[in-house]
């Protein structure tokens, strides 16, 4: 991980949380005037192998649930816990946690495709598959973000209802016995024509959730602390601060070799005291006496 992010850090995206925000307005605004544009932006995977290949990247503009005032405060919330993310794990580690979800749902989408095609063949594999990719949506992205926060940040309070106070971790066991029920239960459709939904399911569950499996995981191997996190995060920061120093300033202008790396600057050995100047000023300023 260190060595990918000093390669590709640079291109991480700064607060991306207000991007997937953005999206999803994007997507209500959508569901608003035309609601059955949304449609094709769906993450279908049958129609995604029949050319419609724009569908890997717009099934995120599809709101995770459907607009109220409750989902506008459930977004405020995902976007201030995504942005604590962020700054206590670095940009880049947070952009690969939340497009990893991402992609392994995307990979979910096909493999339930391939398994009902196994088990049903494909008379029917277009409709099954439309019916199917309503389940790939980034609602369940959204809940690796708040089980993230509550390894991150077990101690931290949310407001219940917006009066009673809960700690951080025993919303995420809450939430976490809640999707291992739904894991198990499937939707209710097993044994009927609709079976195969329950494929598609309970395989979006596991998919975008994969990452913070792995996240998990790799926390407890190297005991992750998240205070640890966070002071290795403020050490960089003010490394990257400290190397932004000015080493060299010109007494006449007030050039710096930050502003100008191409100049150079000398000491005069005539001024009384520790005088720098750049090259232009070097031979042309009054002696400080």
């Amino acid at each position: 991980m260190n060595k990918f992010e000093k390669k590709f850090g640079k291109y991480a995206i700064h607060n991306i949380s207000l991007v997937l925000i953005c999206c999803y307005i994007i997507g209500y605004v959508l569901s608003v005037l035309n609601s059955s544009f949304l449609g094709y932006l769906t993450l279908d995977p049958y129609k995604i192998l029949h050319g419609q290949i724009w569908r890997l990247v717009t099934w995120v503009v599809q709101p995770p649930s459907s607009l109220s005032l409750f989902t506008i405060f459930m977004l405020l919330f995902y976007y201030n816990i995504g942005t604590s993310l962020e700054h206590v794990w670095g940009t880049y580690r947070y952009n690969v946690y939340l497009l990893s979800g991402m992609l392994f749902t995307i990979a979910g989408s096909f493999i339930a495709l391939g398994i009902t095609y196994l088990l049903y063949g494909g008379d029917s594999l277009a409709a099954m598959s439309l019916m199917g990719s309503q389940q790939f949506s980034t609602y369940y992205v959204n809940m690796s973000i708040f089980m993230a926060a509550a390894v991150t940040f077990p101690d931290s309070q949310v407001l219940l209802m917006f009066v009673i106070p809960v700690k951080f971790k025993w919303m995420g066991i809450i939430y976490g016995v809640i999707l291992l029920l739904n894991l198990i239960t499937g939707t209710g459709n097993a044994g009927t024509v609709f079976a195969f939904y329950d494929i598609f399911y309970r395989i979006a569950i596991v998919a975008s959730l994969l990452n913070f499996l792995i996240f998990w995981l790799r926390s407890r191997r190297k005991k992750i602390i998240p205070k640890q996190m966070k002071k290795r995060q403020q050490f960089k920061q003010e490394t990257r601060k400290s190397s932004k120093i000015t080493r060299h300033k010109c007494a006449v202008c007030g050039q710096t070799d930050e502003n100008d790396q191409t100049l150079e600057f000398r000491f005069c050995s005539k001024c009384n005291g520790n005088y720098e100047y750049c090259q232009h000023h070097l031979f042309t300023h009054e002696h400080v006496k």
